[in-house]
């Protein structure tokens, strides 16, 4: 099993790639101890101006292999430390161990997870404070595409792989955002997210502060909008999108999709 320090790992995640989620007790050593999911609803009025589109899920971001344990939490139901909704209709979900958690870094991304039965691909929604590094609490609906529920821990491989998402990137402003303090999370992405950048009123792009609940924030705001945004993967991949409303506590789409994965 690699063992890395945060450190190393943060910076492994924004150069490589990589990410995953989930924790609790049922059949597992852990607890969830995270900010819970901001959903909302609303929609906005995004427009984009450029971007990528490219290949479907099969398209992998890295080639590294990762090797711990899985375990399972009963309460999985798609929220959790990265801030996403519940997703009651998708529960292949996981709590990334804190290492490869990364301070948020691996929120929205996809892991191929390989155990004794098979293999199931999760989406990272949370964390595992207390998990070793390479470790990933599962869904019991992920846990048992890979094992018998009454294994409860069992030894697994494990790689990022692009998610199979459809349309455009998503721009999802936190509830109490405005024109003095904004909180942008980007969701419905295909691979990992490296950064979040906006034009201010002189035309140059700043780069907006990640935090570890999975939001890209300016503390002293970005204006009333509409706002210019670049996005960029951990592939180093751009996209960029003017015309995206502030929509406190709701959306506004991108114009296009991340493509890009290694051969």
């Amino acid at each position: 099993m690699t063992r890395q320090s945060a450190a190393s790992l943060l910076l492994a995640s924004l150069l490589t790639m990589g990410l995953v989620s989930g924790c609790g007790d049922s059949g597992s050593d852990s607890d969830t101890d995270g900010e819970g999911g901001d959903s909302a609803g609303g929609s906005g009025e995004g427009a984009g101006n450029q971007g990528a589109g490219g290949p479907g899920p099969s398209c992998s971001p890295s080639s590294e292999q990762h090797e711990g344990e899985a375990t399972y939490y009963d309460f999985a139901d798609g929220s959790g430390n990265c801030s996403f909704p519940a997703t009651p209709d998708d529960l292949l979900v996981g709590a990334m161990n804190h290492a490869d958690y990364a301070g948020s870094a691996a929120c929205g991304t996809c892991a191929e997870v390989s155990g004794p039965n098979g293999s199931v691909t999760v989406r990272v929604v949370d964390q595992c404070p207390e998990c070793p590094q390479g470790d990933i609490d599962l869904s019991p609906e992920a846990f048992e595409q890979i094992a018998a529920l009454e294994a409860g821990r069992v030894p697994i491989q494990w790689r990022y792989v692009a998610c199979d998402v459809d349309g455009p990137i998503v721009y999802h402003f936190k509830e109490g955002s405005n024109p003095w303090w904004v909180a942008i999370q980007i969701r419905n992405h295909r691979t990992p997210i490296q950064s979040v950048e906006a034009k201010d009123e002189s035309g140059n792009y700043v780069s907006l502060v990640r935090a570890d609940y999975n939001f890209f924030l300016k503390e002293d705001g970005l204006g009333e909008g509409p706002f210019s945004l670049r996005v960029t993967d951990t592939l180093g991949e751009v996209l960029e999108d003017t015309g995206i409303a502030l929509v406190e506590a709701g959306d506004s789409p991108g114009a296009a999709q991340f493509g890009g994965c290694i051969e």
